[in-house]
């Protein structure tokens, strides 16, 4: 069985950051980032690989319809994903990022999809509450299955 692509360290430090980059492929070939709220999962049982669950929530968005969504479109034509989890600080000495490589597609609570949906859903209200006025459990989720990660800098966390 290969290594973890993540070392405790940074899943511990993936797993309490608030905020991630995602980034996908427009379909001109420029990357397209945009802001994310995520949880990580455990490991896929069949793949052994880390997931991440990112919510198309009720925040205001370009279009109503989340399959209208930039983002989405992107993972649906070309489903290779970057995310960037970082920390800023003014002590540079704590400045650290984890960047993962993923393949990402489009969860849906449909009955083939229903419970690990309602499971992702369950971990973004444990971790964000201002999701549980979102009805997340109508909405897709974009799931992230990582494929390798790199690491740079002070990953433990804060004091």
């Amino acid at each position: 069985m290969p290594p973890p692509i993540l070392s405790a360290e940074e899943r511990a430090f993936i797993a309490q950051t608030r905020r991630a980059v995602l980034a996908t492929t427009a379909p001109d070939s420029r990357p397209r980032l945009v802001p994310v709220c995520f949880v990580l999962a455990d490991d896929d049982d069949r793949l052994g690989r880390p997931r991440l669950y990112t919510p198309i929530d009720e925040k205001t968005k370009s279009s109503p319809d989340p399959k209208g969504l930039a983002r989405v479109r992107d993972l649906l034509v070309l489903p290779d994903a970057t995310v960037l989890v970082d920390r800023w600080s003014e002590d540079w000495e704590r400045l650290g990022w984890v960047r993962l490589y993923a393949r990402g597609e489009i969860l849906e609570p449909q009955p083939h999809e229903r419970d690990e949906h309602a499971a992702a859903v369950a971990a973004l209200r444990a971790k964000y509450e201002q999701y549980a006025s979102h009805r997340l459990e109508d909405r897709p989720i974009i799931r992230l299955l990582v494929t390798a990660a790199v690491a740079w800098g002070e990953l433990s966390l804060e004091p």
